[in-house]
């Protein structure tokens, strides 16, 4: 192991500017650079949305402009916040069909039994990861009115799910009985090892949106299965693309998806800069994105 690099020190505003200018950064209007830099961090803006535009650890070749960043930025902005509400219509139907399933199958008070699960040391974290969302929404009316006044406090399942956050939701299902995940799954119509792996990454994602994360040129480090279709085409399981094909697998029949792809559009044709490659969109993207065209 080689020696250890020390911590550069904090620079003012105006020293960042003089820097990025050093290091062959085209800025034309300082004044606008200032406002972006008070707003928004050097560390969250220039490093992030710096990657491709030039070689690691290089200066910049004198063709790439401060604006060129901040639209990167604003891209994945915007592209993050029409994403969210798609996720957030996944995660409620997923929440729904669940919660139903599980509670005819096993009774509202089903999930605090260990046979019904298929590995016992995952559902002991469960009972703590449970524990641990009732605390946080101790509060909430509902909660508090079945553990008031209902024989053990428990609540039912179908309304713990309501608690659960997406992650949580995810490890529920991944430990439930092949069978039970089998029943669920076909409800959207697609295998429960595909539903399982979807999950998984839709709920990541959905965490890099709620913490204002990079999707642009970013590497998914929890990736979906694809279909053999998708993946012998070349495309990528790691790049949000990929994930985007799942969701609209889940969501097959929403009124409401195609206009999601039209605002995609809408943003790489007002972004100009973009580069959809680094997200996994092939040319092709939107014969594969829009419902009416498979």
């Amino acid at each position: 192991m080689g020696e250890l690099k020390k911590h550069q020190p904090s620079m003012t505003v105006e020293e960042q500017i003089k820097n990025l200018k050093s290091i062959g950064l085209v800025i034309e209007d300082e004044a606008y650079a200032r406002k972006i830099l008070n707003d928004i961090s050097y560390f969250r803006l220039v490093k992030a949305y710096s990657l491709n535009l030039k070689a690691k650890n290089d200066d910049y070749d004198g063709s790439v402009t401060f604006e060129q960043i901040v639209d990167l930025y604003l891209f994945n902005a915007n592209f993050r916040q029409i994403l969210f509400p798609v996720v957030e219509k996944i995660e409620i139907n997923v929440r729904c069909r669940l919660g139903n399933y599980f509670s005819e199958r096993y009774g509202v008070l089903g999930y605090l039994q260990k046979d019904n699960f298929a590995n016992g040391e995952y559902f002991d974290i469960f009972l703590d990861d449970m524990a641990e969302e009732l605390r946080r929404n101790s509060k909430a009316p509902f909660v508090q009115n079945f553990q008031k006044n209902y024989e053990g406090g428990h609540l039912p399942f179908y309304a713990l799910v309501e608690v659960f956050s997406f992650g949580t939701l995810s490890k529920f299902y991944k430990n439930m009985l092949n069978a039970d995940k089998k029943a669920v799954a076909k409800t959207f119509g697609v295998g429960y090892t595909y539903l399982e792996s979807w999950l998984e990454s839709i709920s990541y994602v959905r965490n890099i949106c709620a913490h204002y994360g990079r999707l642009y040129n970013a590497k998914l480090s929890k990736t979906p299965m694809l279909y053999k279709e998708y993946s012998g085409a070349g495309i990528g399981n790691n790049r949000i693309f990929g994930v985007l094909l799942c969701m609209r697998t889940l969501l097959k029949g929403d009124s409401h998806w195609n206009i999601f792809v039209d605002q995609i559009d809408m943003l790489f044709e007002k972004y100009e800069k973009v580069d959809i490659k680094t997200m996994g969109f092939p040319e092709d993207w939107q014969s594969l994105l829009r419902m009416d065209n498979r």
